[in-house]
């Protein structure tokens, strides 16, 4: 591998003039955090989008089932009655 470290500090001469223009008070996330809370806005609302059209398929309403209440009586005095050994 060739030696760059001519190269770097080359790259950091020129880099460094600016950095000092740079406001050291101020800080900015710049493009690249726009782009990143643009995407997840974008992945929040497809979410939601998709959590809404699935709450919109749930029956919430419990169906009257003549067996099942039978059977849930039967159970409920199996309990109640105490047991005889």
């Amino acid at each position: 591998m060739p030696d760059m470290s001519a190269s770097v500090s080359l790259a950091v001469t020129h880099l460094v003039p600016l950095a000092k223009e740079v406001d050291e008070n101020k800080v900015t996330p710049g493009v690249l955090g726009f782009i990143v809370f643009a995407a997840m806005a974008l992945a929040v609302w497809a979410l939601m989008k998709s959590m809404s059209k699935h709450m919109g398929k749930v029956d919430f309403k419990e169906s009257t089932d003549p067996a099942a209440e039978a059977g849930s009586r039967t159970a409920a005095a199996a309990q109640a009655e105490p047991r005889q050994g």
